[in-house]
């Protein structure tokens, strides 16, 4: 409870509601908080997270990348091709973030450059993205990867059951939250999210930071595309279709503000754990797909509702506090 009062108010409440999501999966069935349910489940989402966090960073500063999920499967299926061709593992590997981040590059390079809005230039490079990878490999898939590398998919963290990509998440989370919190850059952020012209005249590099931030979308994206690939052992072109928007949903459930300049890591990384939760639970009770969603929908709806509905409340409150001031005697 201490570590809790640490929190604002809006990653308590996040928390309150994982807990929440853990106690009514138990509720719906007996075998959902047995360690090996939760260490399925947590796996299950482990690139969402890697990707939310990338994507907090660009919504502070108010952009948005919507092709994060089209990056990853395209890194998919070059990582797939070029080892079916014999190339080494580690270099398809190598090749797989260069694709990642040159994708990133092209998308900083379209907002940053040519003054494109985020919104418009992801969507048409998530049907871009995605379009290359079924060039590359079509309606086939390509399996058989070495063992020393799926068991980096879907292993756990020896003598645990965590999940190693949710580990992986784990502390790159922490990494991204340490910059972001507490290093110049990342106040940086905050300042051009808040207000781009003002920090423009500050003297902040304000195409130069959000250019470094795609490409950073971008190789993380690849990474996220390793490790689906590996824990499916499978690249196929339709690798993670529809990932942006559960990636959209935390982030924008965990507080961040999507006219920027608010947010934290923290915050995204419980809405992740919440959505995965969520759906965990609905699916181990035979939840159809479309229901899934549904309700995936209805939390990125919510994200956004939530939390103008209680800034609008508190800005009300506010102005009747100053009423109140200006009447008394």
């Amino acid at each position: 409870m201490k570590a809790l009062k640490t929190l604002p108010g809006w990653e308590t409440t996040l928390a309150v509601l994982v807990i929440a999501a853990l106690l009514g999966g138990g509720l719906l069935s007996p075998d959902f908080l047995t360690a090996q349910n939760i260490s399925f489940l947590t796996a299950n989402f482990s690139e969402i997270l890697l990707m939310a966090l990338t994507m907090t960073l660009l919504v502070i500063v108010a952009e948005i990348d919507l092709s994060v999920a089209s990056i990853l499967g395209l890194c998919s299926a070059v990582l797939g091709v070029l080892f079916a061709a014999g190339v080494p593992m580690p270099l398809a590997i190598l090749a797989a973030f260069v694709t990642g981040g040159l994708a990133g590059l092209l998308n900083g390079v379209l907002v940053t450059r040519l003054g494109l809005p985020s919104l418009a230039v992801t969507i048409g490079t998530l049907a871009l993205f995605r379009g290359l990878a079924y060039v590359l490999l079509g309606d086939r898939a390509i399996a058989e990867f070495p063992a020393a590398y799926t068991n980096f998919g879907f292993g756990t963290v020896p003598g645990t059951l965590i999940p190693i990509p949710i580990a992986l998440g784990i502390v790159l989370a922490i990494v991204t939250a340490v910059i972001l919190h507490a290093t110049p850059f990342g106040r940086s952020l905050y300042a051009i999210g808040a207000n781009e012209v003002a920090a423009r005249f500050s003297g902040l590099r304000v195409e130069r930071t959000k250019l470094l931030l795609f490409v950073l979308s971008g190789l993380m994206s690849a990474l996220a595309g390793i490790v689906y690939t590996f824990r499916f052992a499978s690249a196929r072109g339709d690798n993670a279709t529809g990932f942006e928007l559960g990636v959209i949903a935390a982030v924008l459930l965990g507080g961040i503000s999507i006219f920027g300049g608010r947010g934290s890591v923290v915050g995204a990384v419980l809405a992740v754990f919440l959505i995965g939760l969520i759906n965990g639970a609905l699916t181990i009770v035979d939840v159809s797909n479309e229901i899934l969603t549904i309700v995936t929908g209805l939390l990125l709806i919510g994200s956004v509702l939530v939390p103008n509905l209680v800034a609008r409340f508190q800005a009300a409150r506010q102005r009747r506090r100053l009423r109140g001031d200006t009447v008394s005697p």
